[in-house]
């Protein structure tokens, strides 16, 4: 951080999303920690490369600053550019109806997503469970007295 504290056009910062963090760390899609994000405050993206500081600074000074978006039109892909200029083109209406039907859409698969490890870990679970008490039924109904009587048959043989 201390780095880029100066720069005009990079912000590094730590945010703890177990305290009064919390909100933006929400806002983000922070659900692991730690997480990186960056770019656009608006459009965060996940931060993929390397944990080393070495890593964090080549990827800092290379990537933190200006980047595509409305604001730096001259910095995107003509299909990029094209993508926000149709968006620019859209009633504010229409285009909060589309962030709402986008942003609905994320959090649904978020909320599939966790009913469905829920499900699995009940399911995992209860299939421990179910191993477990058959296991203790097994050990129960003899199997020790019964490996012990075959191990000293067993001896008994090799003994003659």
């Amino acid at each position: 951080m201390a780095d880029f504290a100066d720069s005009s056009t990079a912000l590094v910062a730590d945010v703890d999303c177990t305290t009064g963090g919390k909100d933006l760390c929400s806002k983000h899609g922070v659900r692991g920690y730690p997480t990186i994000k960056y770019g656009d405050p608006n459009a965060m993206e996940d931060y993929q490369g390397g944990r080393s500081y070495d890593a964090f600074k080549t990827f800092a000074t290379e990537n933190l600053g200006p980047s595509c978006g409305p604001a730096h039109l001259e910095l995107c892909s003509d299909e990029k550019k094209a993508e926000i200029e149709k968006f620019q083109a859209m009633s504010a209406a229409d285009l909060d109806a589309l962030v709402k039907g986008k942003t609905d859409e994320m959090e649904k698969l978020e909320s599939d997503f966790k009913t469905f490890v829920e499900t699995l870990n009940k399911q995992y679970q209860d299939q421990s469970k179910a191993k477990d008490d058959g296991l203790a039924a097994i050990k129960e109904s003899g199997l020790g007295a019964m490996k012990a009587v075959k191990a000293h048959a067993d001896k008994a043989k090799t003994e003659l």
